[in-house]
């Protein structure tokens, strides 16, 4: 009598992993390469991928870092983590950490998070800087 209802158990467990293996349509992690482009693309200016202007933060970031300047001069830094949840908790805790004791309380105003891209600015940006930005992220 027991081995029906533990057969439909284990047969729903093996149905439920199976559906999360394969295609599971997790999407690539975002890169400091393909992201670049669209940034330039967009208007932004003096666009590097380099890891020694990126900052030390962005710089050593798992899938590298993006600095880039709007037309109204705000700088966009982009660090690019292995992941999108401990990766990215920790570089925003890096970027509060490091940044300057006066910008520490308005932070949250210049940084956001998307997939395992951090993006951080100088001055809060305008929804369309911000919308440019997200939408050229891009593995």
């Amino acid at each position: 009598m027991l081995r029906r209802p533990l057969l439909v158990l284990v047969a729903g467990s093996l149905a439920v992993l199976a559906a999360g293996c394969g295609s599971s349509g997790a999407q690539k992690p975002y890169t400091a390469q393909g992201t670049a482009p669209c940034l330039r693309d967009k208007g932004f200016t003096e666009v590097t991928t380099n890891a020694v202007k990126v900052g030390f933060i962005a710089g050593f970031a798992e899938n590298g870092g993006v600095r880039a300047k709007a037309k109204n001069g705000n700088v966009l830094t982009i660090a690019f983590a292995a992941d999108d949840t401990e990766g990215v908790a920790s570089t925003e805790k890096a970027f509060t950490r490091f940044a300057p004791k006066k910008l520490r309380p308005h932070i949250n105003d210049i940084m956001e998070s998307q997939g395992n891209a951090v993006l951080v600015w100088t001055i809060t940006p305008t929804s369309a800087q911000l919308d440019d930005a997200k939408g050229c992220l891009s593995s």
